[in-house]
């Protein structure tokens, strides 16, 4: 087993979200609960809200609850925040019962993709909602993240619209739909967002909100980290990369029989082992061949022969194509490109990767593989460039551009996340006349979280099949273990009907807590898409001491009977 390094306190480059100057509005203090009506507003002394935060979910102020989460953070960076939670979507007029934000409306499903909460894997209506008071189904409508950003759109037409959540950030390129069986255009398109704001966005929507307040228009707030929003060209001083460069399309080989030999395989699909290593050969020396980046530059400079370079080449057969040309903003292209000799290459900064078109994906099977696939590889913070795909032809042209994903956080700021004043316990609008959310009231995902801790963030086994690399990142991102702890303590203090029973003590994977590479540097440089397959990287810590000692401290506390794990763990 590797030597501890404590990789949760690795230097992040990015403003803390704690060094903010707060907004005028803090001096109303902090709400007992987020307001969800005009009474409440006035209780608080406010006249308006500044955000206003929509959501499919029923209000309930917990962490495990994005909106809460979202909705706390920008209170305690001094704004006031509104909450309409599970709005009637027929019309506008419910989006108006807290009036007109001052500053944009914030937009999500909720903490589930709304056409997994609705339908069933058959496609059948679900007669559950586990998000809902009475586990009561038909709360929210299909693909609720667009309408409710039409329905906003509509209430209030010049108000910004900043989308989040998982619905979007999983939908933010062109993507399968499986309940129309058909590939759907970007969610920022088709719900025409001003910003979508994917994966945990704490430090993006934090940054926003304060641009926003000091009057920048949102068109203008193109350079934050883990937002996409629509633009109709590559800005000048940008090298545009075609995404052949960064993965190969190719045919979709025939699944493998697990059980044949290598040559029996051979046999099946009408090869031999020599034909193999034939076919190897010549995908090396194609993988061996240069190809050149696209860049303009402007026909005011004078290139050199290794300028030439830059120019672009005929591109593979079926490949995407890139036609918008690419200008170095203020300076000479030379001065921008790093390397020696005649091999240089863009500042990853400056880099933008063109995926194939939305009209290519819908019909091209292997192109959509190669665009997600170039998705994926480009979600490291430390490395990843930013992405951009074409919608439309002619007149509709239209590009989503999506910048890198989000600094992580550091352990500081995970700490000051979790320690936000939550009520933990849904909104007294949905209790019963005895003040209790038990039986008809009752909000089954809260139950299943009601004494549950959160530890961490991410997940580095980068699996095909699951969500959250995408979504929150393999960089694993840790809280401390006092602030743990104080959690603890505050569930067994404050929240009614606690047996001393800690239903989960985890995270996305409960055992790669403080776990993660060896230094900064190597962080910063991986491509890989996990740490643990094929074999354990050897650059990363598994040292699970810290996590086993948290255990037992919360285990020995008193009034603490039982610490259980009923999240994810991983055996390899």
């Amino acid at each position: 087993m590797n030597a501890f390094t404590d990789v949760s306190f690795f230097p992040r480059n990015a403003k803390p979200l704690t060094s903010y100057r707060k907004f005028w509005a803090q001096r109303f203090g902090t709400a007992p609960f987020l307001p969800m009506s005009r009474e409440e507003m006035t209780q608080l002394g406010w006249d308006s809200c500044d955000i206003i935060l929509v959501t499919g979910d029923a209000y309930v102020d917990h962490p495990s609850f994005g909106m809460a989460v979202i909705g706390r953070m920008l209170e305690n960076q001094g704004f006031r925040v509104g909450i309409i939670a599970q709005p009637d979507w027929q019309s506008a007029e419910p989006f108006k019962a807290l009036g007109k934000p001052n500053l944009f409306w914030g937009v999500t499903a909720g903490n589930m993709d709304s056409m997994i909460n609705r339908y069933t894997a058959d496609r059948k209506i679900r007669s559950d909602d586990a998000y809902t008071p009475g586990n009561v189904g038909g709360k929210r409508p299909d693909r609720a993240a667009i309408v409710y950003s039409q329905r906003c759109r509509e209430a209030y037409p010049e108000v910004p619209i900043v989308l989040g959540g998982i619905e979007g950030s999983l939908r933010r390129i062109a993507h399968y739909d499986y309940w129309s069986d058909k590939v759907r255009r970007s969610i920022v398109v088709d719900s025409k967002c001003d910003l979508l704001l994917y994966g945990n966005a704490e430090r993006a929507i934090v940054e926003v909100a304060h641009r926003l307040a000091a009057r920048e228009p949102v068109q203008q707030i193109t350079d934050v980290r883990g937002t996409a929003f629509v633009r109709r060209d590559t800005p000048e001083g940008w090298f545009e990369i075609d995404s052949t460069e960064v993965d190969t399309p190719g045919h979709v080989d025939a699944h493998v029989n697990p059980y044949l030999m290598v040559s029996e395989q051979a046999r099946a699909q009408g090869q031999s082992c020599a034909r193999e290593d034939e076919a190897q050969a010549k995908a090396d020396a194609e993988n061996r061949k240069v190809q050149p980046l696209k860049f303009v530059p402007p026909q005011t400079l004078d290139l050199e022969p290794t300028q030439m370079l830059w120019e672009r080449a005929p591109a593979r057969e079926g490949a995407p194509q890139t036609t918008d040309p690419v200008r170095a903003q203020g300076r000479a292209p030379t001065e921008m490109l790093r390397g020696k000799g005649n091999f240089k290459v863009p500042p990853r900064e400056r880099s933008v990767v063109r995926l194939p078109s939305y009209e290519q994906v819908k019909s091209d099977p292997v192109l959509y593989a190669h665009a997600n696939r170039v998705l994926h590889l480009e979600t490291n913070p430390g490395n990843a460039r930013a992405l951009v795909q074409a919608h439309g032809e002619g007149t509709t042209a239209r590009d989503v551009w999506i910048n890198p994903p989000p600094i992580p956080l550091t352990t500081a700021e995970m700490d000051h996340v979790f320690d936000l004043p939550y009520a933990r316990s849904p909104h007294p609008s949905y209790a019963d006349e005895h003040g209790s959310h038990d039986d008809a009231t009752k909000i089954p995902a809260w139950e299943m979280i009601r004494f549950s801790v959160n530890i961490m963030r991410g997940c580095f086994g980068g699996c095909t099949f699951c969500s959250i690399t995408e979504h929150e990142g393999r960089i694993i991102q840790s809280r401390s273990e006092e602030s743990i702890i104080r959690e603890v303590e505050d569930i067994r203090d404050k929240v009614k009907g606690f047996t001393g029973v800690i239903s989960d003590l985890g995270g996305p994977t409960a055992n790669m807590y403080r776990l993660g590479c060896k230094t900064p540097e190597i962080e910063a440089a991986c491509r890989k898409p996990s740490c643990v397959y094929p074999g354990i990287c050897q650059n990363l810590h598994t040292d699970h001491g810290p996590l086993v000692k948290i255990y037992r401290r919360a285990r020995g506390l008193k009034g603490i009977k039982k610490i259980l794990i009923g999240s994810g763990l991983r055996y390899d």
